[in-house]
């Protein structure tokens, strides 16, 4: 038993990443995201993966969903992503939830991790790719501000750290003075002011 209590709700962010989800047209499947590499549909299966792979953390459940590494292989989207992925989304909030998640290791992308770590990286996930996938499909985009401040810190903490360039692109300056959004955004090795390319 533990008396450690959550220090984050992500279930107004996972609801957010779902609605997002749902206004995904199909015909933009193929379209770019501010992640390089990353179609719609593979942002869609990252995220699908990487729910999965946090749910999994929480509930340590380690195996296969944990120990996998983010680039391992490219991800592929689930056939019934539209039903499956909002529930995912859903299970990760609820094995958050309890507190024995955010107490001792856990393990996601193949790294041990202490749950609290675990968990800030989660709302970082959840919270740009959240962006990513808004820019690219042209949806509106208002993170749970409990989640965003989390990324944030998360972000914050990670500018200086070695390894980040193997995670992250080089951090793109913002002013000091922008909405917290754009500043974490930047801290991400993204360009806040990105917009899909014309169609040709």
């Amino acid at each position: 038993m533990t008396d450690k209590a959550p220090t984050l709700d992500f279930g107004p962010q996972a609801r957010v990443v779902a609605r997002l989800v749902a206004g995904v047209p199909d015909h933009l499947l193929a379209a770019p995201t501010p992640c390089p590499d990353y179609s719609v549909r593979d942002l869609l299966a990252h995220l699908a993966g990487l729910a999965v792979a946090f749910r999994d953390a929480a509930r340590k459940h380690l195996g296969p969903t944990t120990d996998t590494a983010p680039d391992a292989a490219r991800p592929t989207l689930p056939g019934r992503w539209r039903e499956e992925l909002p529930q995912v989304l859903d299970e990760l909030a609820g094995a958050w939830n309890d507190p024995a998640a955010w107490t001792g290791m856990t393990r996601a992308g193949g790294i041990d991790l202490p749950g609290g770590v675990a968990a800030a990286v989660a709302a970082d996930e959840l919270v740009i790719h959240g962006w990513d996938l808004a820019r690219a499909t042209g949806q509106e985009y208002a993170p749970d501000q409990a989640a965003l401040h989390t990324a944030y810190a998360f972000l914050l903490a990670a500018v200086d750290d070695e390894g980040r360039a193997g995670i992250f692109g080089p951090v793109v300056p913002v002013p000091d003075d922008a909405p917290l959004l754009d500043r974490a955004v930047g801290l991400s090795g993204r360009d806040p002011a990105w917009t899909p390319p014309p169609s040709p």
